[in-house]
């Protein structure tokens, strides 16, 4: 009897540093490797929708040791030193980016990579160009307003970098990026608060680069509509 006993508590005991291990490999990976996020807005549309939850590979650009301890969900805890480990790149022209936000980093965007540093933007008639070579619009990219807004024209709908001295929404520029920051746009080009908006985005503030959407779910659907609300073509997406 004792034999089982004994037998029992160390499969238990067995069981738990199981489940211990494999969390804390988890929380690792999560940190270090790939992450998951889910998209609330739809600045990214078409090429990435709202209720879209995706996998992000945060190796490439190089690990980020944290730099924040506290209590999850919680703004209760204190920053710490971190440092970032070198990756394969740095992210470059049309790569779909997660970063922080630069107005409060405690929020994570993604946007599309559209410029690096020491390149020059503009912004012509809605057509993007960098160093003076027109950008290809994204496949999936979107203008859901038919206005075009002159240099000085649409402040009130669309307030842009450094109180509108670089111009409107739609023509913008030119500006170079500093060394080390990258500007960032949204494909749903009328309908995105992006570096238009609140300016360059640091290197510090680069998490990963978007690979794939693994679930998405249709958010004006109510809950009751359970099969329909799932989008079951979007997944397996390779973003692109």
């Amino acid at each position: 009897m004792e034999q089982n006993t004994n037998e029992s508590q160390r499969k238990n005991s067995n069981f738990f540093e199981g489940l211990f291990v494999a969390l804390i490999a988890a929380l690792l990976i999560r940190q270090f490797i790939v992450g998951s996020y889910f998209v609330p807005t739809s600045s990214m549309e078409n090429t990435i929708m709202t209720g879209d939850f995706l996998l992000v590979n945060k190796f490439n650009y190089g690990m980020r040791t944290p730099d924040w301890i506290g209590i999850p969900f919680t703004d209760i805890g204190f920053s710490i030193p971190w440092v970032r480990i070198p990756g394969f790149k740095m992210p470059q022209q049309y790569d779909v980016v997660v970063f922080r936000w630069p107005i409060d980093t405690k929020i994570d965007y993604i946007k599309r990579c559209i410029a690096t540093g020491g390149q020059t933007l503009e912004i012509i008639d809605k057509a993007v160009f960098v160093d003076g070579v027109e950008l290809p619009t994204p496949p999936h990219a979107k203008f859901i307003d038919p206005r075009v807004f002159g240099k000085h024209e649409g402040r009130f709908n669309f307030s842009t970098f450094r109180n509108n001295s670089f111009g409107s929404r739609d023509n913008f520029g030119p500006i170079t990026i500093p060394p080390k920051h990258f500007w960032m746009m949204g494909d749903n080009r009328d309908n995105s608060s992006d570096s238009r908006v609140w300016g360059f985005v640091s290197e510090d503030h680069i998490v990963g680069e978007a690979l794939i959407v693994y679930f998405s779910w249709d958010t004006t659907l109510p809950t009751s509509k359970l099969f329909s609300k799932i989008r079951f073509s979007r997944m397996a997406n390779i973003i692109r």
